[in-house]
């Protein structure tokens, strides 16, 4: 009779304490995640982060693959420090195989180039090879996903938490549209270097051509990135980038229909944005600079020479032309009176555009570098003859 009383009485505090943490996980619940997917958009000025349009931008839901954006973020700024090499193999653990699809399809003790791992990401979304990576860097998945927040709270995405390396699904692995605008703003304006990869259809890997899921780089004009997601909660996500006559908008939509809605809606975003030339901020309206030069490499050596110095400097190569554009433009405004004597000019170099002001000497040069070192843009000082 007495143990009978004393389970009944453990059973009622069990029951009560039970009851009492129900809210409370039931508000981390609401907090983590949403029942169903949250539409959410935002239109954003790359230059200036000025937010053009916006819609439950800050409401949070699942970033699905758009978590990849992060992963290559960190391998990019790994790349930065001389912790990764593009060339560098790395070993594919037994946890990173048992990721479900998207895989490339890697398996266990086999090896993989760390630009190879990147392309697998930036196109295919394999979440095997984003596991892969997260491990190089970090030793182990969780390890690396405290990084990506960590980092993501350094970037001010003050909404997003990341527990995984791939976006697969996991209730407390939340983001905002607003965050991953600022993410596609960052990748965009301080990895120019990289961020050519975003821009590629495809990649060969093992004697097969693995295609991308960003159908927008080949239908709209300007559209040169970013990355493409999708869970079952989540709905359909994309962070797309776009430019035009030296202005650059991203736009993300979180929560798609369907792939083809979210591309429709993104699509309008950006012809809203590219229609509109009103000003960003007060007082200051967006005004659309001289269209640089293309030169090809020899024209460009001997035009340069000619130029004040002999000197250059270079802030990164693109997939596109518009994109090179863009950048040379905004660094020179970024940069007013060390690029008083400068001048945009594009160079072409096979597939890709490099970004260059030309007409420095060797020591305006190496300042105009350095100041922007110091606020974590690329640059590399070039001396060209004719």
């Amino acid at each position: 009779m007495l143990a009978r009383a004393r389970s009944a009485a453990a059973a009622l505090v069990l029951v009560a304490v039970s009851s009492l943490s129900v809210p409370a996980a039931a508000k981390a619940g609401r907090e983590s995640a949403p029942a169903r997917p949250v539409a959410a958009e935002i239109l954003m000025d790359a230059a200036t982060g000025a937010v053009l349009r916006a819609h439950n931008a800050d409401v949070p839901t699942y970033p699905a693959s758009l978590t990849k954006m992060m992963t290559l973020l960190l391998a990019f700024e790994a790349l930065d420090r001389g912790q990764l090499r593009l060339d560098q193999p790395l070993p594919v653990s037994y946890h990173a195989t048992t990721m479900a699809p998207s895989r490339l399809g890697v398996a266990p003790g086999d090896t993989i180039r760390v630009e190879d791992a990147i392309l697998a990401l930036s196109t295919k979304s394999a979440n095997d090879v984003a596991v892969v990576l997260g491990e190089a860097m970090a030793g182990n998945e969780a390890a690396f996903a405290q990084a990506m927040t960590r980092r993501a709270r350094e970037l001010g995405m003050k909404r997003t938490v990341f527990r995984n390396a791939s976006g697969l699904p996991d209730r407390a692995q939340r983001t905002t549209a607003r965050d991953m605008a600022i993410l596609s703003r960052v990748l965009v304006r301080s990895h120019a270097r990289y961020y050519p990869y975003f821009s590629r259809r495809s990649f060969d890997w093992q004697d097969q051509t693995i295609h991308g899921h960003n159908r927008l780089l080949d239908r709209y004009d300007g559209m040169d990135g970013i990355k493409t997601g999708y869970i079952a909660a989540s709905g359909f996500n994309l962070a797309a980038s776009a430019a035009r006559d030296g202005r650059r908008l991203i736009a993300v939509v979180l929560g798609g229909e369907s792939a083809a809605k979210r591309d429709r809606r993104i699509v309008e975003l950006m012809d809203i944005g590219f229609r509109s030339r009103a000003p960003v901020k007060p007082g200051d309206a967006l005004v659309s600079a001289p269209k640089p030069e293309v030169r090809r490499p020899a024209a460009a050596a001997a035009a340069t020479a000619a130029a004040t110095g002999g000197w250059a400097i270079q802030t990164g190569a693109y997939g596109t032309l518009q994109a090179a554009r863009q950048d040379a433009e905004s660094v020179r405004k970024e940069l007013g009176a060390l690029a008083a004597a400068a001048k945009p000019a594009v160079q072409r170099s096979g597939a890709l555009f490099k970004a260059q002001l030309v007409g420095f000497d060797g020591a305006s040069a190496r300042s105009a570098c350095e100041s922007l070192k110091r606020a974590k843009r690329d640059c590399i000082t070039l001396q060209q003859r004719p």
